[in-house]
């Protein structure tokens, strides 16, 4: 029983980290059509601002307060890959729109040069970010059984995140305007909407959200500038086995793959693991090619 919980509650973790990288990037493509290779980039932006703020707490403030600054480093990575995003999408996504393989190949190319700058800034090692004291430890529930601190922290962030989603796409006026320009577009434009603003605060919004996730990946170890890399594939097939633009969709797809993941890595091996999930997917798209969930629009109609 003990391994079992053990196990469950690890895919349970693994889905949370595919759930919060996941989320933004199936906003942004299910609304503006944008295959964002550079979307793992903005992983490593928010684990390097989560990287500095330890490092400013370090040298400037007492020793007393450096506990306080990871809810500091959540804000600051969210703010400077939003801001990036958006710089992103004003220079260079919004004159693509209309051109899925020009704009897969202009984001991997901006991928590769965010990696360089960072790699220049940085150095190509690996850094760690020491976690505050009160992550540190375990939750004790049975005899064989520990949950980290740290793995139930993101599972209470991914929690927050996914709540604040919903809010703000069901009971916000940006939100409404965000789902009437994903329904249609050009009804939504002839009724007022600016849907170059909608598209760059979306863009910039998913962004923001990878760079939580990117904060979040400092409390499993160290980072560098690829670490966007490991986790990219995975939240493209979340988005596409969840289905376009539904967050729960994105919900039930982070879930099975994490899980189904970790078990079959449990019985097999990592690779094995990887290789069965892969195929589960292929054979699920040949019975739902739309995933999950799909968005019902006129223009489907």
């Amino acid at each position: 029983m003990a391994m079992w919980i053990t196990q469950l509650f690890n895919g349970l973790s693994v889905s949370s980290i595919l759930l919060l990288i996941a989320l933004g990037l199936s906003v942004t493509f299910g609304l503006m059509g944008v295959i964002n290779m550079a979307h793992g980039e903005f992983i490593m932006i928010g684990s390097y601002a989560a990287y500095l703020t330890q490092n400013a707490f370090k040298e400037l403030l007492p020793g007393r307060m450096f506990d306080a600054y990871f809810p500091v480093a959540l804000a600051a990575s969210f703010l400077v890959a939003f801001a990036i995003g958006y710089l992103l999408e004003l220079l260079l996504i919004r004159h693509l729109y209309g051109r899925p393989l020009d704009s897969l190949l202009a984001t991997w190319g901006v991928g590769l040069v965010l990696q360089q700058i960072a790699r220049s800034i940085f150095g190509a090692p690996n850094v760690a970010v020491n976690s505050p004291s009160w992550l540190n430890g375990g939750l004790h529930v049975m005899d064989g059984i520990d949950l980290p601190y740290k793995r139930l922290f993101i599972l209470a962030l991914v929690a927050v995140c996914l709540a604040a989603m919903y809010l703000y796409i069901n009971r916000s006026h940006s939100g409404r305007r965000m789902r009437a320009v994903m329904q249609n577009r050009e009804m939504a434009a002839c009724l007022g909407i600016s849907t170059r603003r909608v598209d760059g605060m979306t863009f910039a919004i998913g962004s923001g959200i990878a760079g939580i996730a990117g904060c979040a990946l400092t409390l499993i170890g160290p980072i560098g500038p690829n670490i966007g890399t490991y986790y990219i594939v995975d939240a493209f097939m979340v988005v596409v086995l969840g289905g376009v633009g539904k967050l729960i969709g994105t919900v039930l797809g982070a879930l099975g793959i994490g899980v189904f993941n970790t078990m079959f890595e449990w019985w097999s091996t990592a690779s094995l693991g990887k290789v069965f999930v892969f195929l589960c997917i292929v054979a699920f798209l040949q019975w739902k090619p739309k995933g999950l969930f799909a968005v019902r629009t006129r223009q489907l109609d």
